[in-house]
């Protein structure tokens, strides 16, 4: 369930789990990094597993590594083996059962790699894979094959074949940052990066996707965001799945970015049992937009190895969009799409609002079910445009 006042409700879980932490220690990121939850002992110091979820802390050593920050750690309900949080980043003995229909790489990454880490998919965009490392690591993860160093695949990254890459590649114009979460680089590398790709003329703009401002909000420095705000135009896309994961730590630090004038947008996934109702949607875009991100992107759960319990039906997201169109501002409504098993790329999905089509109208339906015509355009005769022609000329 929700909080009933979950859409303005920024609290802080500081320091929970950690009463021995003192406020400078709390906010400090590499503190935050030094003492993640990465280990069965640990987990367990802290919360009653269930078999299920201890069986998957022991399966998961070799797939995805668990690691999850104290503040978001503090998220989680230790006594709801179903909290929403919990669900996103303790493994489950499901993540080792591979239905038929999953894949190592369902969006076709590694094929589409013209040098080792550069993905060119689109004609006029790339995402440039920086590094393999995130902060905490979520459950469903497009990319557990190569992030976390524990999988059988490793993630090469070439950068300076990269940046050749670009330099020859004119019709490029936009640089998706990812990995891994590029905001786990320092301040300096981050910026080699930036600057680099800055300095080539047909790149008109960089993005960054990261999950940092969710999993370790203290990483947003003001050094950071003085650093970024010299590279517009610059935008960042956030992932938040679920309105209690907006706390006060992560307004303030989204609040931070934006006020160093990057756009900011969200990225959510329709995950069953964490946000797949339209009760927690409207929670969670709702709080996006109070702390200046946009709900950009619903996405439907890629077919990643072991993610079958995470995933829900399409007809799932399908309803949340019928739920918030019409019913909130349209800002809060975002994008519900698939990405093309096999790298078939974004394919947005829509409620069907088109009740019949032909030659001459469009008939439609709106949120509440009442049905409008639009009729389709009617060219002028041409014997009525001559006449109208001939009185211009009797009137000049």
């Amino acid at each position: 369930m929700v909080d009933s006042n979950s859409d303005t409700n920024f609290r802080s879980h500081a320091p929970g789990h950690w009463p021995e932490a003192t406020a400078s220690q709390w906010n400090d990121y590499k503190w935050q990094l030094k003492n993640r939850v990465s280990n069965l002992a640990d987990l367990e110091s802290r919360l009653n597993l269930t078999s299920e979820e201890r069986a998957g802390v022991l399966l998961a050593g070799n797939k995805l590594a668990m690691s999850i920050t104290p503040h978001f750690f503090n998220l989680i309900d230790p006594d709801d083996p179903n909290c929403p949080i919990r669900r996103q980043v303790i493994p489950r003995l499901e993540e080792a059962w591979t239905a038929p229909e999953e894949m190592a790489d369902p969006c076709g990454e590694d094929s589409h790699m013209p040098v080792p880490g550069l993905v060119h998919r689109y004609p006029d965009r790339v995402l440039f894979l920086v590094t393999d490392r995130c902060a905490s690591y979520c459950r469903y993860c497009t990319r557990s094959r190569v992030v976390s160093g524990v999988g059988e695949q490793r993630l090469e990254t070439q950068w300076e074949a990269a940046f050749e890459y670009l330099e020859k590649t004119p019709q490029v114009r936009d640089v998706l940052l990812s990995g891994g979460d590029p905001l786990l680089l320092s301040d300096a590398k981050l910026e080699k990066i930036i600057s680099r790709l800055r300095a080539i003329p047909h790149i008109q703009f960089i993005r960054i996707g990261s999950r940092i401002p969710i999993f370790l909000p203290q990483r947003i420095t003001p050094e950071l965001c003085t650093m970024l705000n010299k590279y517009h135009p610059l935008f960042i896309s956030i992932h938040s799945n679920h309105p209690k994961e907006l706390t006060s730590e992560v307004r303030d630090a989204l609040g931070r970015l934006a006020d160093a004038g990057i756009p900011l947008g969200n990225q959510s996934v329709l995950l069953k049992d964490v946000n797949d109702s339209v009760e927690v949607q409207k929670a969670l875009v709702h709080k996006l937009l109070m702390c200046r991100a946009r709900p950009y992107y619903l996405y439907q759960c890629d077919l990643i190895t072991g993610s079958s319990h995470l995933r829900t039906s399409v007809s799932a997201g399908l309803e949340v969009i019928e739920g918030l169109r019409g019913h909130t501002t349209g800002y809060a409504v975002p994008q519900f799409v698939i990405d093309g098993p096999g790298g078939g790329g974004k394919i947005p999905l829509n409620p069907d609002y088109i009740v019949q089509r032909d030659h001459e109208r469009v008939v439609l339906r709106n949120y509440e079910g009442e049905t409008f015509e639009y009729p389709e355009p009617t060219p002028a005769p041409a014997a009525a445009l001559a006449a109208l022609k001939e009185q211009s000329s009797c009137c000049s």
